[in-house]
């Protein structure tokens, strides 16, 4: 096919070696500069071209592939935890990150790739010339290097990861749009295996997408056919044998798979947003059994309740809390609600704002596994918390592993010396309950 080369006019400093790096190639009845250069088809942050465009430069490109019988890549590239950067220090900061990043990849590609932006924190890559599809991974590899140094950005030192995914022309299809989709799911993949890494397309992820759309579609429906359940895990005072208190466990009873473990779609819950109605369900659900477990005589105690990040700092929790106590009649301080160390270190002042209208309710609150995050004594002192619960595997331990004896006598010595409750989460009645009593449990 006849080209000519077009020059894209680059509307950010952040893309200046971007356009000696990457050329691009348009059939000859097919290239007026009209369209190369028309912001209609660039994005007014980063200058890179958009989506609009780089679907044409992609035909382009696999032409000149068949010709020359090699490979190209398409590369889904998503930035890995960018919505805490925009949510902490605001929006002109994540702006500038994605200016930053843009310049980094422009420096690591070679002449016959190709970079655009699809929105947000979400790229795409074109990698050309590959004479098989391992060798996109050398440039994968400069490209994730090239986000090792940190971002020097309106006084603060940020660090980024990106999770990339691959799919290989012509091995995993022939078309942009097949190519797109299966290099989403790759990255996917990437995500779910630990972020700041890429994944090459296989077919079994096709399998995997299908599974978790039919789980996703099924959770639509769960609340609203009665399928989801809470069984209550009880929790004893070591020292009395008494039933102090009782955590929620979310349930899935699928029509056809039966009862399914949280592990498998909580996840998907909370990626697609599902995670906000459910766990408004999981509070009043749980406030109201409290109550009629009260009402039925026995004697009053704590139903806690694990939150997720995304109900905590998008939904209405506060309201819901509220809402909650007041239609079951619960005292509040029979509702105890569990964060994890990942919740506490986002938009601090936003957590803080939440968390002090949560005690001001009356609920207690309690940090989930702690000893397994950041564990920053800074939020311990600023955040109105009630409880520490010691993550299991260190209670697992205790009994062969000095470390992990270790590291729960200081979680309780720092719990003592803040005044704050202690919890230690154990199934059954494992070795580690002498251990366990030593250390004042």
């Amino acid at each position: 096919m006849p080209t000519t080369t077009s020059t894209v006019r680059c509307l950010s400093p952040a893309c200046v070696r971007l356009i000696s790096a990457c050329r691009w190639k348009w059939p000859s009845a097919s290239a007026p500069s009209s369209i190369s250069n028309s912001p209609a088809f660039h994005d007014p942050l980063t200058g890179l071209p958009n989506r609009v465009l780089v679907r044409q430069q992609f035909q382009a490109l696999a032409a000149d592939a068949n010709s020359a019988r090699s490979r190209l890549a398409l590369v889904f590239v998503d930035a890995d935890g960018f919505k805490t950067v925009n949510d902490s220090l605001g929006h002109a900061v994540g702006d500038e990150l994605l200016k930053g990043m843009t310049q980094r990849f422009a420096q690591s590609l070679r002449a016959s790739d190709t970079l655009s932006r699809e929105g947000g924190d979400e790229f795409l890559l074109i990698l050309g010339d590959l004479s098989h599809a391992d060798a996109a991974a050398s440039v994968l590899n400069d490209l994730m290097e090239s986000l090792q140094r940190p971002f020097a950005l309106e006084g603060h030192q940020l660090s980024t990861s990106v999770s990339m995914g691959v799919a290989v022309y012509p091995d995993d299809g022939t078309d942009f749009d097949t190519l797109l989709k299966k290099a989403d799911m790759a990255m996917f993949r990437a995500k779910a295996e630990g972020r700041s890494t890429y994944r090459f397309f296989d077919e079994g992820m096709n399998a995997e997408a299908a599974e978790r759309l039919n789980i996703e579609n099924g959770l639509r429906l769960a609340l609203a056919q009665q399928e989801l359940a809470l069984h209550y895990q009880p929790q004893i005072d070591l020292a009395s044998g008494l039933l102090v208190g009782a955590e929620a466990l979310l349930r899935w009873q699928h029509p056809q798979q039966g009862m399914l473990s949280p592990g498998l779609f909580i996840p998907i819950a909370e990626e697609s947003g599902l995670i906000v109605p459910i766990g408004e369900w999981v509070i009043a659900s749980a406030c109201q059994q409290a109550a009629r477990w009260q009402r039925a005589g026995l004697p009053p105690f704590v139903v806690a309740v694990n939150l997720s990040a995304l109900q905590f700092l998008r939904g209405d929790i506060v309201a819901s809390v509220e809402a909650a106590l007041q239609q079951s009649g619960l005292a509040p301080q029979y509702l105890e609600l569990e964060l994890t160390e990942s919740i506490l270190i986002q938009n601090t002042a936003k957590v803080l704002a939440i968390t002090q209208r949560l005690s001001a309710l009356g609920v207690q609150l309690s940090i989930d596994d702690f000893g397994t995050g950041y564990s920053s004594l800074s939020y311990l002192k600023r955040l109105k918390v009630d409880k520490l619960k010691i993550d299991q595997s260190f209670v697992r331990d205790l009994a062969s592993d000095a470390d992990s004896s270790a590291i729960t006598g200081t979680i309780i010595q720092l719990a003592r010396s803040t005044g704050l409750a202690l919890h230690c989460r154990r199934r059954g009645k494992p070795a580690g309950t002498s251990h366990t009593a030593k250390h004042g449990l």
